[in-house]
């Protein structure tokens, strides 16, 4: 049996941790939201489930995925964020969202910086990118507060026009 290999990432107040079948009803939720409109949805549930399985079938294909961000104190699914490089993206992105509720309380920012801290730290990685759709201003805010800035119009292998957010490297982080 294949198996995904997800390691767990801890931070001040967040676990971040591989999906379980539990996960897919908050996962459902926001994907069937218009919130999703910036990850490529909103999608009905049979979309979602796909979407759940391809996010955790990346970990295997690629070494790296999303992970789900869990509230350490209280067990509690606010979130995913990770990385992310599907089939014709244009390189290995940065991506966040935040389930319902779970906005505005510096979660998205905690989490990624810890996933860029993985990818700089333990995968050796250069700098990121973030795939922003335009008019998604609250993940502009937060790409700005990680010290990215806009780098380039895209336009994602669906259709759907986006702008490359350039993180800074580890160096410039240091």
């Amino acid at each position: 049996m294949i198996q995904a290999n997800v390691p767990l990432l801890t931070t001040e107040r967040l676990t971040l941790r591989a999906q379980r079948p539990c996960d897919f009803e908050a996962y459902a939720a926001f994907y069937g939201s218009e919130r999703s409109r910036g990850m490529g949805g909103p999608h009905d549930r049979a979309t979602a489930w796909r979407q759940f399985a391809s996010e955790l079938g990346h970990w295997v294909l690629r070494g790296y995925g999303f992970w789900m961000i869990d509230l350490t104190e209280t067990g509690e699914t606010v979130g995913l964020a990770g990385l992310w490089n599907p089939e014709g993206w244009s390189e290995v992105e940065i991506g966040w969202a935040m389930f319902d509720g779970s906005e505005g309380k510096g979660y998205a920012r905690e989490a990624a910086t810890a996933v860029r801290a993985y990818a700089y730290d333990t995968l050796g990685w250069g700098p990121l990118s973030s795939v922003i759709v335009p008019d998604n201003t609250r993940s502009q805010a937060l790409a700005t507060r990680l010290g990215a800035r806009p780098e380039r119009d895209w336009v994602a292998p669906a259709g759907w026009p986006a702008v490359i957010w350039r993180h800074p490297g580890k160096e410039a982080l240091a």
